[in-house]
């Protein structure tokens, strides 16, 4: 099975894990840090916003399954790729929108998505979502992982999270995972 990963930040990564994790021709998501002057740093290190790090998500998928301009289509309708260093009520460097590709053909394509965009005028306000080669990806705490399937209950599940794994959900409808 032929696999390849792409880092992606778009704010807080239990959301994206809890998107992501869902989407067909996904292998496996972990959540973690990438970015920063810090090595292996720690939730509440990146949490300062001192350390540059953003909260990231390393996606594997079968490129034969799910194609990088579909990934790039979750990703830039499952978060607010227009809000500087911000998404919803996480403020802060580690919350910006950021694309990490680990090859040309991710950073090509990364382009070419985000160059349609802004000339279709699919967002309001200008598009501020960097595209940057991969740095070290430092894995999250254990305690991260499958945030949201763990912690349903949690008041940041249900009000931040799960509205938008429905979103998603309503979007991507033939996405999904059986």
């Amino acid at each position: 099975m032929q696999t390849e990963s792409i880092i992606l930040a778009s704010g807080c990564f239990w959301c994206t894990e809890a998107i992501f994790s869902r989407l067909e021709g996904v292998k496996s998501v972990t959540p973690g840090y990438i970015g920063g002057n810090l090595d292996n740093p720690t939730y509440e290190q990146v949490c300062t916003g001192t350390t540059n790090h953003a909260e990231a998500l390393k996606v594997e998928f079968n490129p034969n399954e799910i194609s990088l301009r579909e990934l790039f289509a979750v990703f830039f309708t499952t978060h607010d790729p227009t809000s500087l260093n911000r998404q919803g009520n996480d403020i802060g460097t580690q919350y910006r929108s950021e694309i990490f590709y680990t090859n040309e053909k991710q950073k090509q394509v990364a382009e070419e998505v985000l160059e349609g965009l802004q000339k279709g005028q699919f967002f309001v306000n200008p598009i501020v979502t960097r595209i940057t080669e991969a740095s070290t990806f430092w894995k999250a705490e254990d305690y991260h992982r499958e945030y949201f399937e763990n912690n349903p209950e949690k008041s940041y599940c249900q009000a931040v999270i799960k509205p938008k794994v429905e979103k998603f959900e309503g979007l991507f409808t033939n996405k999904i995972k059986k």
